[in-house]
C-alpha cells in the first residue's frame, strides 16, 4: 500500500473515530465540521474532501458502529432459545450500547432526522436490519407457537426499536437507571408466564 493511500485511510478513520466521538458528548446540534475536524487534529475541508459532508460522515459512523454492534449481538442472542433467555440478551444488548455510546449514537441521528428527510430515509434504511434481527430473534425463540401468532415477529421488532430509543429519551429523566430497570425486571416476571404459549404441539398424524 503506498503512503498517500495510508495517509487517507487513516485520516478517513480519525475523522469517523472524531465524529462518534463529539456526535455522543455534544449531540447532533453541536456537531459540524469544524467540531469534528478539531477533535481528529485535521482540517474541516477533509470532512467534505472525504465524505461529502457532515451527515455523510455521521452516516459513515453510524454504518461502522451499526457493523461492530452487529457481529458483537447476534453471538449475546444466538443462545437464547426461550423468552427468559431472550429478555435477558435484550438486558444485556441494551447496556452494552449504553455504556459503549451506541445508544446515543443511533438517538442523535433519529432525533435530527425528524426535521431532515433526508437524513431520515437514510437512517430508516439503517434501522431495518436491526428489525430483521430482532425478527430472527423472536421466530427462533416464538415461530410455530400460540405465543408467535399471538404476537408476530415484525410487531415485536417494531416494539423493541421503539422502546430502545424511547429508553435513551427518557434517561434525561432518569438518570440512575432506575426506571428503566424497573421496566425490564417486569419483563422478567413475566417471560416465564409465556412458556407454556410457546410450546410447540405435535402436528396431526398420519394414518
Amino acid at each position: 500500500m503506498s503512503t498517500a493511500r495510508r495517509n487517507s485511510e487513516e485520516t478517513r478513520r480519525r475523522l469517523l473515530d472524531a465524529a462518534d466521538q463529539v456526535l455522543r458528548e455534544h449531540g447532533y446540534a453541536g456537531t459540524s465540521a469544524r467540531t469534528i475536524a478539531t477533535a481528529a487534529e485535521v482540517n474541516s475541508a477533509l470532512v467534505f474532501y472525504h465524505f461529502g459532508g457532515v451527515d455523510q460522515l455521521l452516516l459513515a459512523a453510524l454504518d461502522r458502529s451499526s457493523a461492530q454492534r452487529m457481529a458483537q449481538h447476534r453471538a449475546t442472542a444466538a443462545d437464547a432459545r426461550t423468552v427468559e433467555e431472550l429478555v435477558e440478551a435484550g438486558l444485556r444488548i441494551y447496556r452494552d450500547d449504553l455504556e459503549q455510546g451506541h445508544l446515543a449514537l443511533f438517538s442523535e441521528l433519529v432525533a435530527a432526522a425528524v426535521t431532515k428527510p433526508a437524513l431520515r430515509a437514510e437512517v430508516a434504511g439503517r434501522a431495518e436490519p436491526w428489525l430483521a434481527f430482532v425478527e430472527e430473534a423472536w421466530d427462533r425463540v416464538a415461530g410455530g407457537t400460540p405465543l408467535g401468532r399471538l404476537l408476530p415477529a415484525r410487531g415485536v421488532a417494531n416494539a423493541a426499536l421503539t422502546f430502545y430509543l424511547g429508553v435513551n429519551l427518557f434517561s434525561v429523566l432518569d438518570p440512575d437507571q432506575s426506571r428503566t430497570e424497573d421496566v425490564f425486571d417486569l419483563a422478567r416476571r413475566l417471560a416465564p408466564r409465556a412458556r407454556l404459549l410457546t410450546l410447540r404441539l405435535p402436528g396431526p398424524r398420519r394414518r
